[in-house]
């Protein structure tokens, strides 16, 4: 108190009246009995003169049996120190104090991770003459401690999840010897499976896997299904036991305690429980262990589970959970270099459903998903375990069947189109799908996955150009048409890309008397220095497959105009050109727009061009290519329907679209002069024609005698090698050179 406070009327509290020294001593001996510290003092032999209750209540020794010993003899145990009391010693002589973090052990052998401090009393001082020393309980946190660093280290070497949690049960076991621990993981369906149980017999670890979860399944499986630990203390009377209790007998264990493991979203993913063989609870200890075990399961679990989803979309098809391309072709190369050093077959097969692509264009993209997850099922169901399936992209499927003959692979290709046809419901609507097969054989077609590959794709585009839904086995003729397919794409690129391409032109006549010109038809011609003279039929499929199309029909629209616009500024009369557009240019959005720029940079107008489409265009009844038509009929373009007749014509589509001409195929004009047939359906056409307003154009007259028929029943327009063949401009010009006095005037 200050020298200048008032004194005090308590004689106990004054300055003037010292606390009595008995008085003193039991208030000393009550603040460190209260202490949660164990506090031992040391006499100057190093032996025990004093505890502090604490002690007792850390170590469970009582005053009684640890007075006049050595600590040491005491508290250490297996696993202490053995330099310990050698740096206590140096340190205590050179420094005064001590501090170090060990293990000891209490009365019932249990080890504890402690914190000593040390400091020297001399007897000058008024002290024992030796040491005084407080210890600190730090076992939670050191277990924490040890734990983590284990189990973090185990995850930044790689160590699988199975044996990174065996050593978290390992470890809890040497902390704890009477624990059996063991840690299991609950699947998506609800079912347990051992993950680590290093100390159970492998009989009961079989006996556990695939346990349902639920309010009576054990310590674990109830854990796992209430989210509660579950404390049994004695297994074998338990009700939440009785259908595993016989499983357990063996082992000699009587009691478990199950907590459940919980992810960060607080789902349930694994439980954690120790198994002791004698009736009884978890103590302090116990509950210790798997407060700082629990958090660490998670967390590797997790980030297991992370890793498997990680390689599960690496790896795996996302919609039908097959191996992608990546993980088909890995193990399909491991399987085939087992198959070769035992010199047994294999069969690839490559199947492509057909006409998948209209599933998508009129059911919509979420009923193609259904067509593929269920022929993804329906392939899987006929495989045997030592066969291969992947996805490979959009509707192509893989399979790789091993020790498989060439008879054999074809009696699978056909059980898998037969199970591939059977009919499916997609939002209500009946389907029934259908595919094509390639099949290629090892080693005979190949001895890598890529050739095989390779060779499978070729024969699957065989079977579908040949008959769709059938199979085909691989040839070397068929390698032979790819090949020289690829260098023909090879080819078509590059004179695309030089602009090396010429277009021809043929004649469209009146069926006049003068046969004056009506219009000419641009037709793209390809010579090339490897290939020599390639025709129309050859080159545009190859165009269509290999996504040139496009580009081709924007070089065919540029060159006609500029070619146009040539003659019309050289002073040759040609009233229009049409040229035909491939069904798949009216897909792109911007077609319209390019057509329209292609006449404006050479000065033309809409009715200076005439448009072909097929009859494939006119039912096509996408969005964008119903956008393109009507985009052109309101710009002034005219169309003119190609080949009419031939297709699946609807008199309905003519009655809708902005069609201006039909133009009869070639077909219907052979026959004219022989066939009854042929001669009623023109009429039909020419009629139909004639009432709609529409231009006939006649195609493929060779004949006087056509021509007559055509003329004696009002065809409008021939066009055809008795008029002219398809030319190159500068024999166009010579052509319009020489029929000048009859040459048309005006346009149409």
């Amino acid at each position: 108190m200050p020298a200048s406070a008032p004194p005090s009327s308590d004689p106990v509290s004054s300055p003037s009246s010292p606390v009595p020294a008995p008085l003193a001593d039991a208030l000393l001996r009550r603040s460190l009995d209260a202490s949660d510290d164990a506090i031992v003092l040391s006499d100057s032999q190093r032996k025990v003169v004093y505890v502090n209750d604490g002690f007792r209540r850390l170590f469970g020794f009582g005053p009684e049996e640890v007075l006049g010993r050595f600590l040491s003899s005491v508290l250490f145990g297996a696993h202490t120190d053995p330099g310990l009391l050698d740096q206590i010693r140096h340190d205590v002589t050179a420094r005064g104090h001590c501090r170090v973090e060990t293990l000891l052990y209490d009365k019932a052998g249990q080890p504890l991770w402690v914190s000593m401090v040390i400091n020297a009393s001399p007897e000058a001082s008024g002290g024992p003459g030796g040491s005084i020393t407080v210890i600190t309980d730090i076992t939670h946190t050191k277990m924490h401690e040890v734990l983590q660093k284990r189990v973090l280290e185990g995850m930044v070497n790689e160590l699988p999840l199975p044996n990174l949690m065996a050593l978290v049960c390992r470890e809890v076991e040497r902390i704890a010897p009477e624990v059996t621990a063991s840690i299991l993981v609950v699947d998506d369906t609800g079912l347990l499976h051992p993950l680590a149980a290093p100390g159970l017999p492998p009989a009961v670890c079989a006996g556990l896997d695939g346990m349902a979860v639920g309010p009576s399944a054990g310590s674990c499986g109830t854990a796992a299904f209430t989210g509660e630990p579950v404390e049994v203390t004695d297994i074998t009377t338990d009700p939440r036991w009785a259908d595993y209790k016989d499983l357990f007998a063996p082992t000699g264990l009587r009691a478990c305690w199950s907590s459940p493991i919980f992810d960060h979203r607080g789902k349930v993913v694994g439980t954690f429980a120790f198994y002791f063989k004698e009736p009884r609870g978890a103590d302090a200890l116990h509950h210790r262990l798997v407060g700082a075990c629990l958090h660490l399961c998670a967390l590797a679990i997790e980030r297991d589970t992370t890793r498997q989803r990680i390689h599960q979309l690496a790896f795996f098809d996302v919609l039908t959970g097959l191996p992608n391309r990546t993980m088909f072709c890995s193990s399909a190369e491991r399987t085939l270099a087992a198959l070769r050093s035992e010199g047994k077959p294999a069969a690839l097969l490559f199947v492509d459903l057909d006409r998948f692509k209209q599933v998508n264009d009129t059911l919509g993209h979420a009923a193609g998903d259904t067509v593929l997850s269920e022929v993804a099922a329906r392939l899987t169901q006929g495989l045997r375990a030592l066969d291969l399936i992947g996805r490979l992209a959009g509707d192509e499927f893989v399979l790789l069947l091993s020790e498989c003959p060439t008879h054999h692979a074809v009696q699978t290709a056909h059980r898998m189109l037969d199970a591939i046809a059977q009919p499916m419901h997609i939002g209500g609507q009946p389907h029934v799908p259908h595919a094509s097969i390639g099949v290629a054989m090892f080693p005979d077609d190949g001895t890598t996955i890529d050739t095989l590959l390779r060779h499978a794709d070729q024969a699957m585009a065989q079977a579908k150009s040949d008959h769709r839904h059938s199979l085909q086995l691989f040839s070397a003729e068929m390698n032979q048409r790819a090949q020289e397919r690829a260098g023909l794409e090879r080819a078509l690129r590059k004179a695309l890309a030089e602009r090396s391409l010429r277009l021809h032109f043929q004649p469209q006549v009146l069926s006049t008397a003068t046969g004056t010109l009506h219009g000419v038809e641009a037709l793209a011609r390809w010579t090339d220095a490897q290939w020599g003279v390639v025709p129309p039929n050859q080159f545009i499929p190859v165009a269509e497959e290999a996504g040139l199309i496009h580009p081709l029909t924007r070089w065919l629209l540029d060159e006609a105009c500029r070619q146009l616009a040539d003659w019309r500024r050289r002073g040759h009369d040609v009233p229009c050109v049409s040229v035909n557009l491939s069904g798949r240019s009216f897909h792109v959005p911007e077609l319209a727009q390019e057509i329209g720029d292609a006449l404006s940079r050479h000065g033309l107008r809409a009715s200076d061009l005439l448009l072909e489409i097929t009859e494939s265009v006119m039912m096509d009844a996408r969005p964008v290519t119903l956008s393109n038509i009507e985009t052109l009929h309101r710009k002034g373009f005219k169309l003119s329907l190609d080949d009419f007749g031939t297709g699946y014509s609807s008199l309905s589509y003519l009655h809708r679209l902005p069609i201006s001409e039909l133009k009869l195929d070639m077909a219907f004009v052979q026959d004219l002069t022989t066939s009854p047939t042929a001669r009623a359906l023109t009429v039909s056409v020419l009629s139909i024609a004639h009432s709609l307003g529409m231009v006939v154009v006649a195609e493929g007259v060779e004949t006087g005698g056509q021509q007559q028929w055509l003329q004696a029943h009002g065809c409008p327009v021939m066009q055809g090698y008795l008029f002219g063949k398809p030319m190159p401009a500068q024999d166009l010009e010579a052509w319009l050179s020489a029929r000048s006095p009859k040459a048309a005037l005006g346009h149409r």
